[in-house]
């Protein structure tokens, strides 16, 4: 069973693996958390809505409502969650869904909540079926109901808990029980953040870690990041090692153009992997249709990993999208490959043509 993270104040109690390099990394990585709402840049009517849940909470003096955040990775959702926590003066608790694999296990981290904390699930779709359901009642009457023994001689122990705040995060709505989703009093979705937003991240961004980032070097990174703050304040420490080593610190727009195709991300903030599969799909399938399977193997990776690291964007990007016979590239992905689309998605000479498998595939 893994514990959760117990945090204190602004400062993580224990979330390290192993070495000093990852101390160092986390700690960056916590230093660029906004610690308040004001702070939180972006994503204005989802902060004013918060705002309204929690300041309602602490004029009633009673735990706010638990909150259910849902959105692409690397938007906010767990720095939303330790806000939650720094706004109504209390402890955050931290866990994930796939830490919790049976009723036991939930059970042990419930009875370690105190009154008003705020415990924060990440990826909390994918618990296990019997601690989700245990989570039912604890959510609505604050209580779980903790079985002792096994067959006939099993005893159902009640097991009173103090109020709580509940914040669940998770990456795909559509993965959880409605009736664990009809329990969160408030849900908040978190979208994509502009250029313009990103420019603002990053500014506070470099202001924390003394980076001298001028407007043009702020504009080329915001508009690779692919609307993630998470992937903007990367590319920035990518960007300051770059300009620390081989310029005079200062980030430009020309630094970090040759920054960034060091380290292979385009102008449309394509990586590698993203380039592999759009590559595949039009040079080796001439544009599709083709089974996600074949496409993996072809770019050498797990179907996974295609599907759901490179295909979300590809296809936000309208540059591949998804059809009932399989992937398609579409006429931008040419235009972006420098390539020439040809006159009607169809394979190409010499190659096969799509079997009942691949069909089956791309569903």
């Amino acid at each position: 069973m893994s514990e959760p993270e117990p945090w204190a104040g602004d400062e993580p109690v224990s979330r390290l693996v192993g070495g000093e390099a990852q101390a160092d990394e986390y700690t960056v990585e916590a230093a660029l958390r906004p610690k308040t709402l004001a702070e939180f840049v972006g994503q204005e009517r989802l902060r004013e809505q918060l705002s309204l849940v929690l300041d309602a909470a602490k004029a009633r003096g009673r735990s706010a409502d638990h909150i259910l955040l849902s959105g692409p990775p690397g938007l906010g959702k767990t720095t939303l969650a330790m806000i939650v926590a720094a706004e109504m003066g209390v402890a955050l608790r931290i866990t994930s869904g796939p830490a919790i694999q049976h009723a036991g296990d939930l059970a042990a981290i419930l009875s370690s909540v105190s009154e008003g904390d705020v415990l924060f699930f990440d990826e909390i779709h994918r618990m296990a079926r019997p601690a989700e359901e245990m989570l039912y009642t604890a959510m609505e009457d604050f209580r779980v109901d903790v079985v002792v023994g096994k067959g006939p001689g099993a005893t159902a122990i009640p097991l009173s808990l103090p109020p709580f705040t509940l914040v669940g995060a998770t990456t795909r709505t559509g993965l959880l029980p409605g009736p664990l989703r009809d329990r969160f009093g408030f849900t908040g979705h978190l979208e994509l953040y502009d250029p313009a937003e990103l420019e603002q991240v990053l500014t506070r961004s470099a202001g924390l870690l003394s980076v001298d980032l001028r407007a043009d070097g702020s504009r080329e990174i915001a508009g690779r990041s692919r609307g993630t703050p998470r992937i903007a304040n990367r590319l920035l420490r990518r960007v300051r090692d770059f300009a620390e080593v081989r310029a005079d610190g200062v980030v430009t727009g020309a630094i970090a153009r040759s920054a960034l195709e060091v380290f292979a991300v385009d102008e449309l903030g394509l990586d590698r992997l993203d380039r592999a599969v759009l590559t595949a799909l039009c040079r080796n399938f001439g544009g599709g249709p083709v089974g996600l399977g074949t496409l993996a193997v072809a770019v050498g990776e797990e179907r996974e990993t295609v599907e759901e690291v490179a295909e979300p964007f590809l296809v936000r990007a309208g540059l591949l999208a998804r059809t009932p016979r399989g992937r398609v590239s579409t006429p931008a992905a040419w235009e972006h490959l420098g390539l020439t689309a040809p006159s009607a998605p169809a394979f190409g000479r010499g190659r096969a043509e799509p079997d009942l498998f691949s069909a089956a595939e791309g569903s």
